[in-house]
Protein backbone atom coordinates (compact mmCIF):
# COMPACT_ATOMS: atom_id res chain seq x y z
CA UNK A 1 0.00 0.00 0.00
CA UNK A 2 1.13 3.79 -0.77
CA UNK A 3 1.77 6.09 1.60
CA UNK A 4 0.14 9.36 0.64
CA UNK A 5 2.83 12.61 1.52
CA UNK A 6 1.04 13.42 5.25
CA UNK A 7 1.24 10.33 6.56
CA UNK A 8 4.56 9.39 5.38
CA UNK A 9 5.96 12.38 6.52
CA UNK A 10 4.46 11.69 10.22
CA UNK A 11 6.16 8.54 9.88
CA UNK A 12 9.02 10.00 8.67
CA UNK A 13 9.23 12.49 11.67
CA UNK A 14 8.68 9.62 14.31
CA UNK A 15 11.03 7.10 13.50
CA UNK A 16 13.63 10.23 12.95
CA UNK A 17 12.61 10.52 16.81
CA UNK A 18 13.66 7.19 17.39
CA UNK A 19 16.47 6.87 15.60
CA UNK A 20 18.09 9.79 16.93
CA UNK A 21 17.35 8.85 20.25
CA UNK A 22 19.22 5.52 19.69
CA UNK A 23 22.17 6.90 18.30
CA UNK A 24 22.53 8.91 21.45
CA UNK A 25 22.39 12.55 19.30
CA UNK A 26 19.12 13.71 21.30
CA UNK A 27 17.26 16.22 19.58
CA UNK A 28 20.08 16.66 16.83
CA UNK A 29 18.43 15.03 13.99
CA UNK A 30 15.39 16.78 13.49
CA UNK A 31 17.11 20.04 14.88
CA UNK A 32 19.70 19.81 11.52
CA UNK A 33 16.61 19.57 9.26
CA UNK A 34 14.53 22.11 10.74
CA UNK A 35 14.38 24.80 8.29
CA UNK A 36 11.94 28.10 8.22
CA UNK A 37 13.27 28.89 4.67
CA UNK A 38 10.30 26.02 3.07
CA UNK A 39 9.92 28.13 -0.20
CA UNK A 40 5.73 27.72 0.80
CA UNK A 41 4.43 31.05 1.26
CA UNK A 42 3.57 32.96 -1.72
CA UNK A 43 4.42 36.64 -3.09
CA UNK A 44 2.50 38.48 -5.61
CA UNK A 45 4.16 38.87 -9.49
CA UNK A 46 5.45 34.67 -9.20
CA UNK A 47 8.01 35.91 -6.80
CA UNK A 48 7.75 33.31 -4.04
CA UNK A 49 7.81 29.43 -4.19
CA UNK A 50 4.62 28.03 -4.16
CA UNK A 51 2.78 24.14 -3.16
CA UNK A 52 1.06 24.36 -5.93
CA UNK A 53 0.27 20.74 -7.27
CA UNK A 54 2.69 19.71 -9.11
CA UNK A 55 2.37 18.21 -12.34
CA UNK A 56 3.04 14.79 -14.11
CA UNK A 57 6.76 14.97 -14.97
CA UNK A 58 9.31 11.75 -16.11
CA UNK A 59 10.58 12.18 -12.82
CA UNK A 60 7.40 12.57 -10.52
CA UNK A 61 4.77 10.72 -12.44
CA UNK A 62 1.98 10.14 -10.17
CA UNK A 63 3.00 13.75 -8.97
CA UNK A 64 2.80 13.22 -5.39
CA UNK A 65 6.08 15.07 -5.16
CA UNK A 66 8.23 12.61 -3.89
CA UNK A 67 10.95 11.01 -6.03
CA UNK A 68 12.57 7.95 -4.62
CA UNK A 69 15.85 6.71 -5.15
CA UNK A 70 16.51 3.53 -7.36
CA UNK A 71 18.23 1.75 -5.37
CA UNK A 72 17.75 3.66 -2.10
CA UNK A 73 20.71 3.58 0.31
CA UNK A 74 19.90 1.63 2.74
CA UNK A 75 22.06 0.21 5.82
CA UNK A 76 24.13 3.58 6.70
CA UNK A 77 24.95 4.87 9.78
CA UNK A 78 26.63 8.55 10.33
CA UNK A 79 30.68 8.59 10.11
CA UNK A 80 32.20 9.41 13.79
CA UNK A 81 35.86 8.63 12.19
CA UNK A 82 38.39 11.39 12.15
CA UNK A 83 40.24 11.22 9.66
CA UNK A 84 44.13 12.64 9.59
CA UNK A 85 43.99 16.67 8.91
CA UNK A 86 43.61 18.13 5.68
CA UNK A 87 42.78 21.48 5.29
CA UNK A 88 41.08 21.10 1.85
CA UNK A 89 39.14 18.63 0.24
CA UNK A 90 37.51 19.75 -2.36
CA UNK A 91 37.24 20.67 -6.00
CA UNK A 92 35.89 23.12 -8.49
CA UNK A 93 33.07 23.16 -10.97
CA UNK A 94 33.61 25.96 -13.15
CA UNK A 95 29.88 26.79 -14.48
CA UNK A 96 28.71 29.93 -17.08
CA UNK A 97 25.58 30.84 -17.46
CA UNK A 98 23.70 29.16 -20.02
CA UNK A 99 20.48 31.28 -20.05
CA UNK A 100 17.74 33.17 -18.13
CA UNK A 101 13.73 32.64 -17.43
CA UNK A 102 11.40 32.50 -15.31
CA UNK A 103 11.20 28.83 -15.07
CA UNK A 104 11.96 26.30 -12.46
CA UNK A 105 12.23 22.57 -12.87
CA UNK A 106 12.25 22.10 -9.31
CA UNK A 107 9.79 24.06 -7.84
CA UNK A 108 7.41 24.53 -11.00
CA UNK A 109 7.87 21.51 -13.13
CA UNK A 110 6.33 21.70 -16.50
CA UNK A 111 4.92 24.88 -15.26
CA UNK A 112 6.58 27.55 -17.43
CA UNK A 113 6.77 31.52 -16.70
CA UNK A 114 5.18 30.27 -13.25
CA UNK A 115 8.62 31.52 -11.10
CA UNK A 116 10.26 34.67 -11.05
CA UNK A 117 13.39 35.01 -13.73
CA UNK A 118 16.13 32.56 -12.93
CA UNK A 119 19.87 32.88 -14.16
CA UNK A 120 21.20 29.10 -15.15
CA UNK A 121 24.54 27.83 -15.32
CA UNK A 122 25.34 24.50 -16.25
CA UNK A 123 23.31 22.33 -18.43
CA UNK A 124 22.31 24.56 -21.67
CA UNK A 125 18.70 22.62 -22.12
CA UNK A 126 17.60 23.66 -18.39
CA UNK A 127 14.00 24.75 -18.70
CA UNK A 128 10.60 24.20 -16.90
CA UNK A 129 10.42 20.69 -18.60
CA UNK A 130 13.64 19.38 -17.79
CA UNK A 131 14.16 15.49 -16.00
CA UNK A 132 17.11 13.94 -14.96
CA UNK A 133 17.33 12.04 -18.92
CA UNK A 134 16.82 15.30 -20.40
CA UNK A 135 19.51 17.11 -18.30
CA UNK A 136 21.98 13.78 -18.87
CA UNK A 137 21.09 13.78 -22.91
CA UNK A 138 21.81 18.06 -22.71
CA UNK A 139 24.91 20.16 -23.06
CA UNK A 140 27.21 22.34 -20.81
CA UNK A 141 28.74 25.66 -20.71
CA UNK A 142 30.87 23.69 -17.61
CA UNK A 143 34.67 23.33 -18.43
CA UNK A 144 33.83 20.04 -17.78
CA UNK A 145 31.70 18.17 -20.37
CA UNK A 146 31.04 15.58 -17.72
CA UNK A 147 28.49 18.20 -15.50
CA UNK A 148 25.19 18.11 -17.22
CA UNK A 149 23.62 19.38 -13.64
CA UNK A 150 21.24 22.40 -13.76
CA UNK A 151 22.33 25.00 -11.22
CA UNK A 152 20.28 27.98 -10.65
CA UNK A 153 19.57 31.50 -8.98
CA UNK A 154 17.50 34.39 -8.94
CA UNK A 155 18.41 37.35 -11.42
CA UNK A 156 20.16 40.29 -10.44
CA UNK A 157 18.83 43.01 -12.34
CA UNK A 158 20.35 47.08 -12.03
CA UNK A 159 16.71 48.56 -12.72
CA UNK A 160 15.52 46.86 -15.49
CA UNK A 161 18.31 45.16 -17.17
CA UNK A 162 19.90 41.66 -16.02
CA UNK A 163 23.20 41.77 -14.61
CA UNK A 164 24.89 38.29 -15.26
CA UNK A 165 27.83 36.86 -14.14
CA UNK A 166 30.80 37.08 -16.41
CA UNK A 167 32.76 33.91 -17.66
CA UNK A 168 32.72 30.43 -15.81
CA UNK A 169 32.02 30.89 -12.04
CA UNK A 170 33.14 28.98 -8.99
CA UNK A 171 30.90 26.23 -7.87
CA UNK A 172 32.47 24.05 -4.94
CA UNK A 173 32.14 20.66 -3.84
CA UNK A 174 33.59 20.45 -0.49
CA UNK A 175 32.88 17.85 2.44
CA UNK A 176 30.79 19.00 4.75
CA UNK A 177 31.48 16.19 7.30
CA UNK A 178 34.79 15.73 9.42
CA UNK A 179 35.27 12.12 7.97
CA UNK A 180 36.09 13.86 4.46
CA UNK A 181 36.39 9.92 3.45
CA UNK A 182 33.20 9.05 3.99
CA UNK A 183 31.82 11.60 1.61
CA UNK A 184 29.83 10.06 -1.62
CA UNK A 185 28.83 11.19 -5.00
CA UNK A 186 25.50 12.58 -5.56
CA UNK A 187 23.05 10.17 -6.74
CA UNK A 188 21.91 11.17 -10.57
CA UNK A 189 18.69 13.09 -10.16
CA UNK A 190 19.02 14.46 -6.86
CA UNK A 191 17.85 17.80 -7.00
CA UNK A 192 17.38 20.44 -3.85
CA UNK A 193 16.80 23.97 -2.99
CA UNK A 194 19.42 26.16 -0.41
CA UNK A 195 17.46 29.23 0.94
CA UNK A 196 14.31 30.75 0.09
CA UNK A 197 12.73 33.61 -1.64
CA UNK A 198 10.27 34.17 1.21
CA UNK A 199 13.07 34.14 3.99
CA UNK A 200 13.13 36.67 6.34
CA UNK A 201 16.32 38.77 6.71
CA UNK A 202 17.13 36.92 9.89
CA UNK A 203 16.26 33.56 8.24
CA UNK A 204 18.71 34.53 6.06
CA UNK A 205 21.59 35.50 8.13
CA UNK A 206 21.03 32.80 10.32
CA UNK A 207 20.47 30.12 7.56
CA UNK A 208 22.47 27.22 7.91
CA UNK A 209 24.30 27.62 4.25
CA UNK A 210 25.16 31.69 5.21
CA UNK A 211 29.15 32.37 4.68
CA UNK A 212 29.70 36.07 4.46
CA UNK A 213 26.65 37.31 2.67
CA UNK A 214 26.79 40.38 0.24
CA UNK A 215 30.43 41.61 -0.14
CA UNK A 216 32.09 44.13 -2.61
CA UNK A 217 35.55 46.01 -1.88
CA UNK A 218 35.52 46.63 2.11
CA UNK A 219 32.10 45.54 2.92
CA UNK A 220 31.35 42.07 4.48
CA UNK A 221 28.83 40.36 5.83
CA UNK A 222 25.47 42.44 4.25
CA UNK A 223 22.18 40.87 4.41
CA UNK A 224 20.81 43.22 2.01
CA UNK A 225 22.66 44.46 -1.48
CA UNK A 226 25.35 47.35 -0.42
CA UNK A 227 23.91 50.55 -0.63
CA UNK A 228 27.10 51.39 -2.78
CA UNK A 229 29.93 49.41 -3.89
CA UNK A 230 33.53 50.98 -5.33
CA UNK A 231 34.01 51.28 -9.01
CA UNK A 232 35.29 48.60 -10.72
CA UNK A 233 34.45 45.99 -8.20
CA UNK A 234 32.37 43.21 -8.50
CA UNK A 235 29.13 42.43 -5.88
CA UNK A 236 30.00 38.79 -4.70
CA UNK A 237 28.24 36.40 -2.77
CA UNK A 238 28.88 32.58 -0.73
CA UNK A 239 26.35 30.13 0.15
CA UNK A 240 26.62 26.52 0.87
CA UNK A 241 24.46 23.89 0.28
CA UNK A 242 23.13 20.62 3.14
CA UNK A 243 25.51 17.50 2.32
CA UNK A 244 23.60 14.79 4.45
CA UNK A 245 20.83 12.64 2.67
CA UNK A 246 18.38 10.28 3.54
CA UNK A 247 19.19 8.21 1.05
CA UNK A 248 15.82 7.44 0.45
CA UNK A 249 14.42 10.19 -2.06
CA UNK A 250 16.23 12.62 -4.95
CA UNK A 251 13.31 15.23 -4.04
CA UNK A 252 10.25 15.81 -1.37
CA UNK A 253 7.31 18.13 -1.60
CA UNK A 254 9.41 20.40 -0.02
CA UNK A 255 12.87 19.82 -1.80
CA UNK A 256 14.38 20.12 1.11
CA UNK A 257 13.48 17.70 3.94
CA UNK A 258 15.40 14.94 2.26
CA UNK A 259 18.86 16.95 2.88
CA UNK A 260 19.84 18.62 5.91
CA UNK A 261 23.06 20.13 7.42
CA UNK A 262 25.73 18.21 9.49
CA UNK A 263 25.90 18.72 13.25
CA UNK A 264 28.15 18.76 15.61
CA UNK A 265 29.17 15.42 17.51
CA UNK A 266 28.54 15.73 21.11
CA UNK A 267 31.33 16.49 23.44
CA UNK A 268 33.96 17.78 20.49
CA UNK A 269 33.26 20.57 17.26
CA UNK A 270 33.58 17.12 14.52
CA UNK A 271 30.61 17.57 12.22
CA UNK A 272 28.62 14.50 11.58
CA UNK A 273 25.55 13.62 9.68
CA UNK A 274 22.27 13.07 11.50
CA UNK A 275 20.65 9.63 12.21
CA UNK A 276 17.51 10.99 10.21
CA UNK A 277 20.20 12.10 6.74
CA UNK A 278 23.30 9.20 7.59
CA UNK A 279 24.48 9.43 4.15
CA UNK A 280 27.30 11.94 3.68
CA UNK A 281 27.54 14.18 0.01
CA UNK A 282 29.58 17.00 -1.38
CA UNK A 283 28.54 20.07 0.01
CA UNK A 284 27.74 22.93 -3.05
CA UNK A 285 29.18 26.05 -2.67
CA UNK A 286 27.82 29.01 -4.77
CA UNK A 287 30.42 31.81 -5.30
CA UNK A 288 29.04 33.79 -7.28
CA UNK A 289 30.31 37.18 -8.87
CA UNK A 290 28.10 39.92 -10.56
CA UNK A 291 29.54 42.87 -12.65
CA UNK A 292 28.06 46.25 -11.30
CA UNK A 293 29.44 48.43 -8.73
CA UNK A 294 28.68 52.28 -7.84
CA UNK A 295 25.11 53.67 -6.99
CA UNK A 296 23.30 50.18 -5.79
CA UNK A 297 20.17 51.75 -5.62
CA UNK A 298 18.25 49.94 -8.36
CA UNK A 299 20.03 47.14 -8.11
CA UNK A 300 17.96 43.83 -7.24
CA UNK A 301 16.92 40.56 -7.26
CA UNK A 302 13.79 38.95 -9.37
CA UNK A 303 13.15 37.24 -6.27
CA UNK A 304 13.03 40.24 -3.76
CA UNK A 305 15.40 42.17 -1.22
CA UNK A 306 18.89 40.65 -1.15
CA UNK A 307 18.24 38.67 1.78
CA UNK A 308 15.36 36.45 -0.37
CA UNK A 309 19.21 35.35 -2.61
CA UNK A 310 18.50 31.60 -2.82
CA UNK A 311 20.19 28.28 -4.79
CA UNK A 312 18.65 25.10 -6.62
CA UNK A 313 21.07 22.10 -7.80
CA UNK A 314 19.96 19.53 -10.05
CA UNK A 315 22.51 16.59 -10.29
CA UNK A 316 22.73 15.39 -14.33
CA UNK A 317 26.74 14.77 -13.26
CA UNK A 318 28.32 11.90 -16.04
CA UNK A 319 28.54 9.58 -12.95
CA UNK A 320 32.34 8.53 -14.18
CA UNK A 321 33.26 11.74 -13.74
CA UNK A 322 32.05 12.75 -10.62
CA UNK A 323 33.02 9.81 -8.72
CA UNK A 324 36.83 9.87 -9.84
CA UNK A 325 36.56 13.70 -9.01
CA UNK A 326 35.16 13.09 -5.48
CA UNK A 327 37.30 10.20 -5.07
CA UNK A 328 40.65 12.01 -5.68
CA UNK A 329 39.70 15.17 -4.42
CA UNK A 330 37.46 15.27 -1.62
CA UNK A 331 37.97 11.58 0.02
CA UNK A 332 41.76 12.96 -1.06
CA UNK A 333 41.59 15.81 0.87
CA UNK A 334 43.07 17.44 -1.51
CA UNK A 335 42.30 21.12 -3.07
CA UNK A 336 41.53 20.65 -6.45
CA UNK A 337 40.87 22.72 -9.06
CA UNK A 338 38.12 21.86 -12.14
CA UNK A 339 41.13 19.33 -13.50
CA UNK A 340 40.87 17.58 -10.33
CA UNK A 341 44.64 19.07 -9.91
CA UNK A 342 45.97 20.08 -6.52
CA UNK A 343 49.29 22.72 -7.07
CA UNK A 344 50.28 22.04 -3.89
CA UNK A 345 50.24 18.32 -4.72
CA UNK A 346 51.49 18.14 -7.70
CA UNK A 347 52.56 14.21 -7.40
CA UNK A 348 49.18 13.23 -6.85
CA UNK A 349 48.53 14.35 -10.18
CA UNK A 350 45.05 15.54 -12.31
CA UNK A 351 41.90 13.70 -12.50
CA UNK A 352 40.95 15.07 -16.44
CA UNK A 353 43.40 15.61 -19.01
CA UNK A 354 43.36 19.30 -20.78
CA UNK A 355 40.30 18.59 -22.31
CA UNK A 356 38.72 18.39 -18.65
CA UNK A 357 37.55 14.66 -19.54
CA UNK A 358 38.84 11.82 -18.40
CA UNK A 359 41.69 10.00 -20.23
Amino acid sequence: MKLRPRTLSALLVSAAFAVTAAAGLSGLALTAQASPDDGSAVRAGHSGHTNAAPLATGDDPDRDGYIPAVPPVTGVAPSWENPPDRYFHEFQANCAVSRTAPDDPIVFPGRPGASHNHTFLGNTTTDAFSTTASLSAGGTVCNAPGDLSGYWMPTLYNGDRPVLPTGPQVIYYKAGVTDYTSVRPFPKGLRFVVGSPTQTAAEFRGHRGWVEGWECGDSFKNTELPANCPAGTQLNIRMQSPSCWDGRYLDTPDHKAHMAYPVVKPGNNDNVCPASHPVALPMVEFKMAFPVSGDMSQVRLSSGSGHSFHYDFFNAWDERTLNALVDHCVRGGLQCNARGYDETHPEAGAVLGPDYRLP
